[in-house]
């Protein structure tokens, strides 16, 4: 899971064996950037949506994920020359592994000596890093890295409870677990992030700056059931577990052992509320509030994506 909102993904967002695609670009108003723009971690949660987004401002979109048709590999730089070629700027996602800071340097330094200007990286927030330990190693890489950057340091995602199988498939049994216990949390949506991402991959006025983004609310996940109840007119309760018990059960649901104890601490720094506070990257960047999690639950609920009684919302 990676630690702003991605769960049962491959590690490093882009994926160790992804690929390329590219779309064409016509200038937008607002942007400064003319060069392709490289998206790391294309297919997933808020890569998609930066390519998206940029596709739509009229950008030429280079797309690195396992699915596209030339490969791209983490774990091999023979592979990192052909995404980089005639790039101006790229996003970047930090899989917070213990081997990923070396390859980020690498790839960061690669990339400014192939004519990369700008380095957008997805990170986390600070409440991460226990005091007295230094930043997380991948912003350190490319804050490093000669390159104009930006670092963007999200809370959890809206989108985990939708798109996320294992936690989807919790909201449509009618019950979500987790060993979060009473903590609360700032989600946001993916959409906003990957907005903010756009600004500074195509805008002036992001070189140097880290963002801390949330949503527009603390949220428990008591809380987060009652919307998604109202939104779709089906009971959905809440069950806390202690961590012990909550490994037992995200086993019993085929959750893969390595994955069971990073959840674990995942849940347990919301328990003891490390990320109970609001920030103002969103508003600062993009000059409007962050998206509303009840707005995302009452679209999310008319898609179906739970399952029937999508948008029947209940007093």
């Amino acid at each position: 899971m990676y630690l702003s909102g991605t769960t049962m993904s491959r590690p490093n967002g882009a994926g160790l064996t992804g690929h390329m695609t590219t779309t064409k670009k016509n200038d937008a108003a607002n942007d400064t950037t003319t060069k392709p723009i490289l998206v790391l971690g294309s297919t997933g949660k808020t890569g998609s949506r930066v390519a998206a987004q940029l596709r739509r401002r009229g950008h030429e979109v280079r797309g690195a994920s396992r699915k596209a048709p030339v490969p791209f590999d983490w774990n091999d730089e023979n592979t990192w020359e052909q995404v980089l070629e005639g790039v101006g700027a790229a996003y970047l996602v930090d899989s917070q592994l213990p081997d990923a800071a070396e390859s980020m340097r690498s790839f960061s330094e690669l990339a400014v000596a192939r004519g990369v200007e700008r380095l957008v990286l997805l990170s986390a927030r600070d409440w991460v890093v226990p005091e007295g330990e230094e930043k997380l190693p991948c912003e350190r890489a490319v804050r490093e890295s000669g390159a104009r950057w930006t670092i963007l340091k999200p809370s959890w995602f809206f989108q985990n409870f939708g798109e996320d199988p294992f936690m989807r498939a919790q909201v449509q049994a009618g019950e979500v677990v987790t060993s979060t216990g009473d903590g609360v949390e700032p989600f946001i949506d993916a959409e906003d992030i990957a907005a903010v991402a756009v600004a500074a991959l195509t805008e002036e006025g992001h070189g140097g700056q880290a963002y801390e983004l949330t949503g527009p609310r603390l949220l428990s996940l008591d809380s987060v059931v009652d919307e998604i109840t109202r939104a779709t007119g089906r009971t959905v309760t809440y069950r806390p577990l202690p961590p012990e018990e909550f490994a037992t059960y995200a086993g019993g649901h085929g959750v893969p052992e390595e994955f069971v104890g990073l959840l674990n601490m995942l849940y347990g720094w919301i328990a003891e509320n490390r990320f109970a506070t609001l920030a103002d990257g969103v508003q600062r960047v993009l000059g409007r509030e962050p998206r509303d999690f009840g707005d995302y639950v009452r679209t999310a609920a008319a898609s179906g994506v739970w399952g029937g009684g999508g948008g029947v919302e209940r007093p």
